[in-house]
């Protein structure tokens, strides 16, 4: 009898970030079978793992696994370009399954996610760092994909402080996203930099894609 896939789902605010994840994933499709995609919307097929893509999200503790989940035992992987130790002990603690970072190639984050169906909590220990995994809102503009999350906070109407909090990043750091991004986008000001992201993916979405052939709901 041959080794079922992982069933997961992958989960974020942007439709273009999980959707990116997911054709990342595609060619290892014996191994992980992608069911459900999810953009402000709880999981609700029967899977194994839920790949949660931090970009612009809560983080660490502040994860809401039930919310996340609506139901049933799936385990949570958060994916991320922050692995600050201290988050990545919270996101544990809070209940992750596994935390994974964004500089892992595909095979390693699909190898991850076998590991944490099969019971192991894993974490980004000896995993490379960086933020090149799949696409993001603002890439085709030059983005890199921390001023882009930087920018989706502005989005969302939060102050420079708060977007440190919720990013665990410092807040030179946020200056120094902020001014990249404006300058690569052409703006000037706050309320720019908002109608300038409205316009182009940066207001999040609100959808559910399931899989015909696999997105079997609890």
């Amino acid at each position: 009898m041959s080794k079922q896939p992982v069933r997961i789902a992958i989960v974020n605010d942007y439709e273009l970030v999980v959707a990116g994840t997911a054709a990342v994933l595609a060619p290892f499709a014996e191994r992980v079978a992608v069911v459900e995609l999810d953009s402000r919307r709880p999981v609700v097929s029967d899977v194994d793992v839920v790949l949660y893509d931090s970009f612009a999200q809560v983080q660490g503790s502040d994860v809401d696994v039930d919310a996340l989940l609506a139901r049933g035992s799936a385990k949570i992987v958060i994916f991320s370009w922050n692995t600050d130790p201290e988050l990545v002990r919270r996101s544990v603690a809070a209940g992750a399954g596994g935390y994974v970072s964004k500089g892992v190639g595909a095979e390693q984050l699909v190898d991850a996610l076998e590991r944490v169906h099969a019971g192991e909590v894993v974490t980004p220990a000896g995993q490379p760092d960086g933020d090149t995994f799949g696409r993001w809102p603002g890439d085709e503009h030059g983005l890199s994909a921390r001023e882009s999350e930087v920018l989706g906070l502005i989005c969302q109407g939060l102050s420079n402080e708060e977007i440190t909090r919720r990013a665990y990043i410092g807040m030179n750091t946020v200056k120094t996203h902020i001014r990249n991004l404006y300058r690569k986008i052409g703006v000037e000001s706050r309320t720019q930099a908002v109608l300038w992201g409205t316009e182009n993916g940066f207001k999040p979405d609100h959808s559910r894609s399931l899989r015909p052939e696999d997105g079997r709901q609890r």
